[in-house]
């Protein structure tokens, strides 16, 4: 573990020195980010505008669901989008070799070759929100909630990594993945909306079940919300397990497969 994590230190170490080589672009899509979060603040407001719930959900339990949804999706993208959505093109062009002489497990050295300081500058705005919203709730917050909220939210994090390691793991056997990882960002905005809105039979079983974009933020925001269903925590850990081992087996073989395109 010592080894690993001096591994890890040294990527950020470059990937912050890379950062400050280039202030403008990290500022750039800092701002884009931000923007886009803001959006989807300002889209809640409008919404509660003409009403006072949808599907169960006031505005500020609504706006922490969000906001714990937007975290997600800030640390994801900080800690793993760019080294797997580089993937496919680091095997098609033979860059792969680099990371397989790398003095580590090659998938910990492709899943964390780079972080992106402008999607963890965001996670603090995302959680913002969420401190926002819990204090307009006025809710209770305990070290104990705390500590489960982040429990919920690594799981969450673990099943979207898993999936994306998956998906980008089918460059071994395909040309392109990068249009189907590209399309994940968009199933992952189901995670905004409140689980009680998903009523149909198939959508259910989709999002909630078994691509639990839902589950996964509606999880963590209903722990500090103290209506946790400990039904879903206990499938959210089964599922973060189940859809991890399958992204690490399906990477492994696809291993197995690879060959050199350098020469």
């Amino acid at each position: 573990m010592p080894h690993y994590l001096r591994l890890w230190l040294a990527s950020v170490r470059y990937s912050l020195v890379r950062t400050m080589m280039f202030r403008f672009d990290f500022l750039l899509w800092s701002a884009v980010e931000l923007a886009w979060m803001s959006v989807n603040v300002l889209m809640i407001k409008v919404v509660y505008q003409h009403t006072k719930s949808l599907a169960g959900w006031s505005e500020y339990e609504m706006l922490l669901l969000v906001g714990t949804a937007m975290l997600i999706q800030r640390l994801l993208m900080g800690f793993f989008w760019t080294n797997l959505f580089e993937i496919g093109r680091n095997v098609r062009s033979g860059q792969f070799d680099f990371y397989l002489t790398q003095p580590g497990q090659p998938l910990f050295m492709v899943s964390t070759r780079k972080i992106d300081p402008d999607g963890l500058a965001n996670s603090v705005v995302a959680l913002a929100v969420v401190i926002f919203s819990a204090h307009k709730l006025g809710l209770a917050i305990t070290p104990g909630g705390i500590l489960l909220y982040a429990a919920l939210l690594a799981c969450g994090l673990v099943v979207h990594y898993s999936v994306l390691l998956l998906l980008a793991s089918a460059t071994f056997w395909i040309v392109k993945t990068e249009g189907i990882e590209g399309s994940y960002f968009t199933f992952m905005e189901f995670g905004r909306l409140p689980r009680a809105a998903f009523r149909h039979v198939v959508s259910n079983l989709v999002f909630v079940y078994l691509l639990p974009a839902v589950l996964v933020s509606n999880t963590p925001a209903n722990a500090l919300l103290a209506r946790l269903d400990w039904a879903h925590v206990a499938w959210l850990l089964a599922l973060a397990v189940l859809w991890l081992a399958a992204g690490v087996w399906v990477f492994h073989r696809g291993l197995r497969r690879y060959t050199s395109a350098s020469s």
